[in-house]
């Protein structure tokens, strides 16, 4: 009787066995699939740099008009704000004392070389007389110094005479260069008090200079690229373009042409200066322009596309799928951008599997299906030619 027990127990589990074997192909089945996400794998790669700072524009040349002679303004010849030529004239300052003055040394002068004409002609005569003993040596000495002083006085008469030329000349205050004449600071019937008082002032504005400053940082990393640092010095060929107000380029590149030698303290930067040709003079002293080098390059440059960076809270985060396709999130450094990628100065390397699309679905530690991102192969040739622009500093 156990016997015939066992054997309907044992039948029993061999009915059973398939019903449970379909049990848990069933459960097996409906699993949920891995979370599929596009990846990009980190290469880093050269390309062309662009950097992007904020710059001032200044005149390249700026000088102050002065009278150099007292005296009342007697007319203001100039048109406020237009351009004005070398030697062309500003002011005119009332000439009476001045032309007076003038001529009353021209007859000064005059008078001191007749006295030198007549002390020379007795000087000849008696030069003869006191060769043959007719005069004695005394009256020919005291000819001889009052010639010597005639002269001495015809000279200062000249001095004289010039300077009160020079003086009536000077009441026409001339524009020492030429360039865009400023505001009118003293008018018609002001009383000038010589080189005490500002007129007005010339500016230069062709070519015109823009002043940026890189920060410390971004200096450290141009000396430390020999390519770099061979091209940010004055005079060198490195294009220099400057973006108006209305986010339009200027006409004209410039050329950086002065470099401050030291760092300003209070702000970690350097002032460079870059000189534009002008002549539409679009650029004009105290316009704030963006200016962007073009022409320098990066060696192994990481480039990720932007949707993969994320920002929070002040950090910038990707998603990186590592061993056995688990995903861990990674700090990352991102400073620049070329198009629609990020540059990463710090956080990725080489061979990194960075996810792009699908970010949504992942979280630290879940296992992943990862698939080349589908532009990935499309978009890796553009970038071997795009240029990288810097991230402008304190921008999230």
């Amino acid at each position: 009787m156990l016997t015939a027990s066992i054997r309907v127990l044992r039948l029993s589990q061999l009915s059973l066995a398939p019903l449970l074997a379909g049990a848990c192909k069933e459960a097996a089945s409906s699993a949920p699939p891995l979370p599929e996400v596009a990846v990009v794998t980190v290469a880093p790669r050269t390309v062309n740099q662009d950097l992007d700072f904020a710059g001032s524009v200044e005149a390249s040349r700026s000088v102050q008009v002065r009278a150099q002679v007292e005296g009342v303004i007697v007319q203001r010849v100039f048109v406020e704000g237009r351009l004005v030529s070398a030697g062309e004239t500003l002011y005119r300052i009332d000439p009476t004392m001045y032309d007076a003055a003038w001529r009353g040394a021209k007859a000064r002068l005059a008078e001191a070389e007749a006295r030198l004409a007549n002390a020379e002609q007795n000087l000849a005569r008696l030069e003869s007389l006191v060769s043959v003993n007719a005069i004695s040596r005394q009256e020919y000495d005291n000819a001889e110094a009052e010639a010597k002083a005639a002269r001495a006085t015809v000279e200062d008469a000249h001095a004289v005479v010039d300077q009160a030329k020079k003086n009536l000349d000077d009441t026409s205050v001339r524009a020492e260069l030429g360039g865009r004449v400023g505001k009118a600071l003293l008018e018609a019937g002001a009383r000038v008090r010589g080189s005490d008082d500002i007129l007005t002032t010339i500016d230069v504005l062709d070519p015109i200079y823009v002043t940026f400053k890189p920060s410390g940082q971004q200096l450290l990393s141009w000396k430390r690229d020999p390519r770099s640092s061979n091209l940010l010095v004055p005079g060198s060929s490195l294009k220099v373009t400057a973006f108006l107000p209305d986010n339009r380029p200027a006409p004209t590149t410039g050329r950086i042409t002065f470099i401050d030698p030291v760092l300003d303290p209070a702000t970690g930067t350097q002032a460079f200066r870059a000189s534009f040709p002008n002549p539409g003079r679009l650029m004009l002293p105290g316009q704030f322009v963006r200016v962007r080098l073009a022409g320098l390059t990066r060696d192994s440059t990481v480039l990720v596309p932007q949707r993969a960076v994320l920002q929070q809270m002040g950090r910038e985060i990707v998603y990186v799928v590592g061993a056995g396709d688990s995903v861990k999130p990674r700090d990352v450094e991102a400073t620049g951008w070329s198009g629609d990628r990020w540059l990463i100065e710090k956080g990725l390397a080489a061979g990194d599997r960075v996810v792009v699309d699908g970010i949504q679905k992942v979280a630290p530690g879940r296992v992943v299906k990862p698939v080349p991102l589908a532009d990935s192969a499309a978009a890796a040739p553009e970038v071997l030619g795009a240029a990288v622009q810097q991230k402008p500093r304190g921008s999230p």
